[in-house]
């Protein structure tokens, strides 16, 4: 897998940087803004695995780019974790009531904030925190990056892996084919929507098992989902 993106937007100069080495030394991908509106421009450019975002940072508010990533396609299910030296209860649910999946005060330790950060991954993005997933009778392990189908191991293409991690991070929701495409092939993907549908076809058969119900779902005008098969 590769390293998980991490957009860090803060404007306290001394912090951010050290931040940013403490997640490059953990591994991540770190760009940094202390700029909301530069924020928005780098996240529609190319969208974050994670966000760390301080309320409090120039130009536009971070509670504004909170509220923008989670109305902008291919940022809505982002992972956002937010900065703030607001310690009242009201700020608080402020910020989770807009999207935020997690909220931490200043000062903090940044050992608990790569923690956070970890957890956050672990439960929305299981395969880029390294996790093994099961959906039904398929297990995925982006480690070994091996699938497996009712015990019996997968080959699958490149593309056809990632959309299979992307379902079964996302089990049962249905995704239309312009979603897919900003989360497989990335935002701003020339590549034409019949294109999912092709790769659709490739992972149905590659999973495919004898006398098993295909686990992926067409709905009409819609999209596609994954559902559990036992």
């Amino acid at each position: 897998m590769s390293n998980p993106k991490l957009l860090l937007v803060e404007d306290d100069s001394s912090l951010a940087e050290l931040l940013e080495y403490r997640f490059l030394q953990a591994g991540y991908d770190v760009r940094m803004t202390g700029d909301g509106d530069e924020a928005l421009e780098m996240a529609l450019e190319d969208a974050p695995d994670v966000v760390i975002l301080d309320w409090m940072i120039e130009g536009t508010s971070g509670i504004e780019v909170l509220r923008r990533l989670r109305r902008g396609k291919g940022t809505e299910h982002v992972p956002i974790i937010m900065l703030t030296a607001r310690e009242a209860e009201d700020d608080r649910i402020r910020g989770l009531d807009t999207g935020a999946d997690d909220y931490i005060t200043k000062p903090f330790s940044p050992r608990e904030l790569l923690a956070r950060v970890s957890a956050v991954l672990r439960r929305v993005r299981p395969a880029l925190a390294g996790e093994t997933i099961e959906v039904g009778d398929l297990r995925l392990d982006p480690v070994a990056h091996r699938v497996e189908r009712a015990g019996h191991m997968l080959k699958l293409g490149p593309t056809e892996y990632r959309l299979l991690v992307f379902f079964m991070e996302h089990p049962r929701r249905v995704f239309s084919r312009a979603q897919l495409l900003d989360a497989v092939w990335g935002n701003g993907s020339e590549v034409e929507e019949r294109t999912v549908d092709v790769h659709i076809r490739r992972l149905r058969k590659a999973i495919e098992a004898e006398a098993a119900r295909d686990p992926i779902r067409t709905v009409r005008s819609a999209g596609y989902a994954l559902e559990p098969v036992t």
